[in-house]
């Protein structure tokens, strides 16, 4: 699948645009500001972009209103369907947020049923009890997620519900031309809607991605043939920095052998989950790790292990923002994009990992490793990398077994020789390519 060998570039719309908080009902053309983005987006090495939700909302595109409808705040459906065709002309593929496990209380069905009450036709599209009342006074109760009332519910069982969602989504394939969804919450998600999602898309195109939010749990039950292609990989988000932070490359890397290691018993072989360091929701990156110096090494880290990687607007040259500020403050409008080292690393770890079988398809193999250093083997069809970390501030000589000579570095340039043991310097990161 086209996914499993893209680079992810994600952006958060209404933020990235400068769209106000509340949804005020005035039309502005702002998602074409994208189009000035598509040239950094390209060279920045990320062939795929995930937009986070455009279409219209109460607020922060979570609570959909109306799932046939670009947030009048960022423009027309004619203004991104510019959009979506400029980045298919660049070769950029694009995916939307499915947010389906609730919607808006602006939600049109809903306000429906808050006027009509038992007459609305629409009352069992949701979890409405008649008999109790909300926070917000409305004279009956409703099942909102995970208490948040501002997002009510959808019943997915519900026939009618699904084929809505159903013939949307559709829509969305026919207008725009996109290539997948990232399902919000997919975790909170029916399975049996999830399998007939899979089958609506499938049957749209074999090639559509389908990828889920998932923090926890056994993310088999959801990745797999009759659902999921893939899920956000949380589990090693956190092993990623806190294994910087906490000097213990032991952490990050008993993940890796534990979702992708060569036994059978290992829970992710051949799984394409979904790597990244930062998102929308949660602190930049740059914000996280306490050694700026490490922010290099935990890209080159991010894009040499299994998984797709996925880089967040801003967070290429080094944007900072704390969780602790607000979600506004994760997802900010920027005037134009950067470009500095940071960006032009990434661009060519990106470069290394598109061109690569073994870093898309490889299993997982860890032949050195101490709390501050590791080097992580990367092998299929014949092709060996080896992604080499020293987060130390001393230089390291790893002797091990290479199995060659010499590789070619992908990301520093020039040729490693093995004999006499590989020199690390302070601070580094590379990643070889074995000689055949």
């Amino acid at each position: 699948m086209w996914a499993y060998e893209s680079v992810f570039y994600q952006i958060y719309p209404l933020g990235f645009c400068g769209a106000p908080f509340e949804n005020d009902g005035v039309e502005e053309h702002r998602i074409l500001k994208v189009l000035d983005w598509i040239d950094h987006i390209r060279e920045t090495g990320c062939n795929a972009v995930y937009f986070s939700p455009v279409f219209e909302s109460d607020t922060h595109g979570y609570n959909t209103r109306d799932y046939t409808k670009i947030d009048c705040r960022l423009g027309t459906n004619e203004d991104f369907k510019k959009v979506c065709d400029a980045l298919h002309k660049a070769g950029i593929r694009v995916v939307l947020d499915g947010v389906f496990n609730h919607v808006g209380r602006g939600f049109w069905a809903f306000r429906d049923v808050l006027e009509k009450r038992w007459d609305s036709p629409y009352k069992d599209w949701f979890h409405i009890s008649f008999d109790g009342n909300s926070n917000y006074n409305d004279g009956l109760w409703y099942e909102g997620w995970e208490g948040h009332f501002d997002l009510v519910k959808l019943n997915l069982r519900n026939h009618d519900v699904r084929e809505h969602i159903f013939s949307c989504v559709r829509q969305w394939r026919e207008e725009f031309g996109i290539d997948g969804l990232r399902l919000d919450v997919a975790y909170c998600l029916d399975f049996d809607f999830l399998k007939d999602l899979h089958n609506v898309c499938k049957a749209m195109d074999p090639e559509f991605f389908i990828l889920g939010e998932l923090l926890h749990g056994d993310y088999a039950r959801w990745v797999n043939p009759e659902m999921l292609d893939s899920a956000t990989n949380y589990e090693c988000y956190k092993g990623l920095y806190s294994s910087f932070n906490s000097m213990n490359m032991f952490e990050i890397c008993h993940s890796l052998k534990n979702q992708f290691g060569p036994e059978q018993w290992c829970r992710y072989r051949g799984m394409h989950l979904l790597s990244f360091v930062d998102n929308h929701d949660v602190s930049r990156i740059a914000s996280v790790l306490r050694n700026e110096k490490h922010l290099p090494l935990i890209y080159a880290l991010m894009f040499g292990m299994p998984g797709i990687p996925c880089v967040y607007y801003g967070s290429e040259w080094g944007t900072k923002a704390d969780k602790r500020e607000g979600d506004p403050a994760l997802r900010v409008s920027f005037d134009a994009p950067q470009t500095n080292e940071l960006t032009e690393w990434i661009s060519k770890l990106a470069k290394a990992h598109r061109e690569s079988k073994a870093l898309c398809y490889g299993g997982v193999a860890v032949p050195v490793l101490t709390n501050k250093q590791c080097i992580i083997e990367r092998a299929c069809d014949g092709e060996r990398v080896l992604i080499a970390i020293n987060a130390d501030s001393e230089p390291y000589t790893a002797h091990f077994d290479a199995r060659c000579g010499r590789a070619e570095d992908l990301i520093n340039g020039g040729w490693h020789d093995f004999g006499g043991g590989s020199q690390l310097p302070p601070y580094s990161a590379a990643i070889w390519k074995c000689e055949r």
